[in-house]
C-alpha cells in the first residue's frame, strides 16, 4: 500500500545529513554521474522546439536510474555507471509514462496563468530578451497576473516536487504512473511543512555553492540527489525503517 508517513518538521537536516552520507560512499562517482546527468539534459533542452517537452518526459527515467543507485549503497552494494540508464532498463515504459502525466499537467497549469492574465510575464520569460524598462515590464506583467501567479506557482512546485517520489514509487514498488503520482502529490503536501523548511536549509549551502563560479554545484547537486532517497524512505518506509532511530546520520538498511 502506498501510504505516506507525517515526518517531523525538523527532518530537513537529517536528510542532508543521510544524503552526505551517500554521497561519500563514492564521491567522485556521483560527481561524474551528476556531471554527465547535468550536459545531457542541458543538450536535451537546447533541441529546437521539442526540447524542454523532452527533458520534462525523460527525467523521470533518469532520475529513478540515480534512486537505484542510492538504494545499492543502502545496501551495501556499489554504485555503477550503469544506474545512470537503470530506470530505462528496468522501468522505461512507466516512467516516461509519468513524464507524459507531468508534462501535460505543467501544460495545464501554464494555460491556467495564460487564463488568468499572465501571458505577458510568460512572454518575457520565453523571450529572454530585456525590455526597454525591464523594472517597469515587470512590475506591470505581475500586476496583470494578480492572484493566478501564486497559485500557479504553489500547484508548479508541488507537482515539481511529487514527481521524483512518484518516479522511485514505480522503480522500487512497480506502481503504475496515475496512482504513484497521485500517492506522491499525498505524500507532499502530508509533509509540506518538513519539505519547505528541508528547502530552507538548502539556501545557504545553494548560496556557497555558487562562489565562485558556481563550482560547488559539482558537490552539492549530487547531495541534494542523494537525499531525495533519504526523504522518499522516511515518507514511503520500506520493511523495517519504521523502527530505525530518527537520530542515525546514514540511512537505513534496506529491507
Amino acid at each position: 500500500m502506498m501510504r505516506a508517513q507525517r515526518v517531523g518538521i525538523l527532518y530537513g537536516w537529517m536528510w542532508l545529513k543521510q544524503g552526505l552520507w551517500l554521497f561519500k560512499r563514492n564521491p567522485f562517482l556521483w560527481m561524474f554521474l551528476t556531471s554527465i546527468l547535468v550536459v545531457g539534459m542541458a543538450g536535451i533542452a537546447m533541441l529546437p522546439v521539442l526540447g524542454q517537452l523532452a527533458l520534462s518526459v525523460l527525467f523521470p527515467a533518469f532520475f529513478a536510474g540515480f534512486m537505484l543507485g542510492c538504494h545499492a549503497l543502502a545496501e551495501e552494494k556499489p554504485l555503477e555507471p550503469a544506474h545512470l540508464f537503470a530506470g530505462f532498463r528496468l522501468h522505461g515504459t512507466p516512467l516516461i509514462s509519468l513524464g507524459v502525466i507531468g508534462t501535460v499537467l505543467k501544460l495545464i497549469i501554464v494555460g491556467l496563468l495564460l487564463l488568468g492574465g499572465g501571458s505577458e510575464l510568460l512572454h518575457l520569460i520565453a523571450s529572454g530578451q530585456q525590455p526597454p524598462n525591464p523594472e517597469q515590464a515587470l512590475e506591470h506583467a505581475f500586476r496583470q497576473a494578480g492572484v493566478t501567479l501564486p497559485i500557479v506557482f504553489i500547484l508548479s512546485m508541488v507537482l515539481q516536487t511529487a514527481i521524483p517520489f512518484a518516479a522511485m514509487l514505480i522503480m522500487f514498488r512497480a506502481a503504475p504512473p496515475v496512482p504513484a503520482l497521485l500517492a506522491a502529490l499525498r505524500a507532499v503536501l502530508l509533509n509540506l511543512l518538513p519539505l519547505l523548511v528541508y528547502g530552507l536549509m538548502i539556501l545557504p549551502f545553494a548560496i556557497l555553492a555558487s562562489l565562485p563560479y558556481m563550482l560547488g554545484w559539482i558537490v552539492l547537486l549530487p547531495i541534494l540527489i542523494t537525499s531525495q532517497y533519504a526523504i522518499y524512505r522516511d515518507m514511503f518506509p520500506m520493511a523495517g525503517d519504521l523502527a530505525r532511530s530518527a537520530g542515525q546520520g546514514e540511512p537505513p538498511a534496506a529491507g
